[in-house]
């Protein structure tokens, strides 16, 4: 099956494809795109956009795993751009038809460390571990992303 992972945001949204089977899980590619955040927020979401159309129309994904949106008190500005980010990107897996799950940060850190409290330092070198790369995923975004591709295939492996 290949996944494509996303960690979604409105300045840097992290993604990560991968194929996986009962035999194990193979990175493909992962990386990151930006935005401007000197344009306006409607640029800088259509611009996500395309970029997510792209990718789907490379990989061609079954399942598009997206991490959920959390939102911490001290912060509600970042959530809420955050949505915006995260609705764009699901509304175009939508119209590209791939099934999308979302998974809670803390499943996702669970899902990879056994712990889901993890750091991010304790994620990325967790990944580098578990596909063997010579270096640490960088930046973070993309550990996370790639996290989150695993997580999904982890979930269908535990039903």
């Amino acid at each position: 099956m290949r996944i494509l992972g996303i960690d979604p945001g409105l300045r840097l949204c992290g993604y990560a494809v991968i194929e996986a089977d009962d035999n194990g899980t193979e990175l493909v590619e992962a990386g990151v795109f930006r935005t401007d955040s000197d344009r306006p927020i409607e640029k800088r979401l259509e611009q996500i956009r395309v970029d997510m159309q792209s990718l789907l129309e490379r990989f061609s994904p079954e399942v598009v795993a997206v991490e959920d949106l959390y939102s911490h008190y001290a912060h509600p500005r970042t959530a809420i751009l955050m949505g915006h980010a995260r609705g764009v990107i699901l509304s175009t897996v939508c119209r590209f038809g791939a099934e999308v799950r979302s998974f809670a940060a803390t499943k996702i850190k669970k899902s990879i460390t056994g712990h889901g409290r993890a750091s991010k330092a304790q994620m990325q070198r967790a990944i580098q571990t578990l596909l063997s790369l010579p270096a640490l995923p960088e930046p973070a975004d993309v550990a996370d992303a790639i996290s989150v591709a695993i997580c999904c295939h982890n979930a269908d492996r535990e039903i």
